[in-house]
């Protein structure tokens, strides 16, 4: 088994058991949230419901990803994990301005809570919350499928500590207008998350340069190259969170022609060991283009051209 099949299912297993304790959290807490009548108790289980929908679809995208290339997929189906993280974003911000509403009609008219009973179940989902964060820790920081778990889980376990303080206070002093106020914390929390995850999913899918990366650094790091004269038409773009992708046309010094093939090789090393890009495509002087720009401008294919504009059209046809 390779390394990277063994890190997969070494992912996959933590995943389920995450899945498993967030499934019991979820029964405990919708339970027990109609059960004690607070609000807080079912926003934090409507948080830990797309706990468990991120987790599901974590595990179905390192299913995907693990799914060979074909010839119609030639990247495979890592994209899967970035579409996974990107549906699961758009879900919670619709959970976060539900949560938002609800907490808004408690506050005109507050209600009585079982404030002990919450208390109880909010402390077992913390643990539970905490069991899940510790098995997802290990791999959340190169992962953004991961990582986007960990931080539903870890915002959980934030929401839960909320729940047990207002259970705590309310228990004390019977004022239950605390129970929509943990809720609307809850919401923000809710809120923050779904919006990070949903611009880093956005930028992936458009395409976007990875985050802390700069073409004009990455194109000067080529540079420095021996017998690199310039570089253009680059691209570099993210397929999925461990995944990065470059492609350029090198201009190569007339005195290294005939070595052309080691001075692609070095910039290939290079490229991986200072940033991590795995998956590069380099095409070796293009004198035709050498005065190009950096990043080079895209165009769309020419469009068919309809029987009646043939007229039009034609003459320009032997132009070249």
């Amino acid at each position: 088994m390779s390394a990277e099949a063994h890190l997969d299912k070494s992912i996959a297993g933590r995943f389920k058991y995450a899945i498993v304790l967030t499934s019991l959290t979820l029964v405990a807490e919708v339970a027990g949230g109609i059960w004690t009548n607070s609000l807080a108790l079912l926003s934090d289980a409507a948080h830990v419901f797309l706990d468990l929908f991120a987790l599901l679809l974590s595990l179905g995208a390192i299913r995907l990803a693990a799914m060979p290339v074909s010839e119609t997929r030639t990247f495979g189906w890592h994209r899967a994990e970035v579409f996974a993280s990107f549906i699961n974003g758009v879900s919670i911000l619709l959970i976060a301005f539900g949560i938002m509403y609800e907490a808004w009609g408690r506050f005109l008219h507050p209600e009585e809570v079982k404030s002990l009973p919450m208390f109880i179940i909010a402390l077992v989902g913390l643990a539970m919350n905490l069991l899940s964060a510790s098995a997802l820790h290990q791999h959340s920081h190169d992962d953004l499928n991961v990582h986007s778990a960990f931080l539903h889980v870890i915002g959980d376990a934030a929401a839960s500590v909320g729940v047990i303080a207002g259970g705590v206070i309310m228990y004390f002093t019977g004022w239950y207008v605390l129970d929509a106020i943990v809720s609307v914390g809850i919401g923000f929390v809710i809120f923050w998350g779904s919006w990070r995850v949903i611009r880093e999913s956005v930028h992936i899918l458009l395409e976007g340069v990875p985050r802390n990366m700069s073409i004009t650094q990455v194109s000067e790091a080529i540079r420095t190259i021996e017998g690199v004269n310039s570089v253009h038409h680059l691209n570099v773009w993210t397929i999925c969170s461990h995944i990065l992708a470059l492609s350029a046309h090198v201009d190569i010094l007339p005195d290294y022609k005939d070595d052309q093939t080691a001075v692609l090789r070095r910039i290939e090393e290079l490229l991986f060991e200072r940033y991590h890009i795995s998956h590069t495509t380099l095409q070796a002087e293009c004198t035709k283009c050498i005065e190009g720009p950096i990043i080079k401008e895209m165009r769309h294919r020419p469009r068919a051209v309809h029987s009646h504009d043939h007229g039009a059209c034609s003459h320009g046809h032997h132009h070249h």
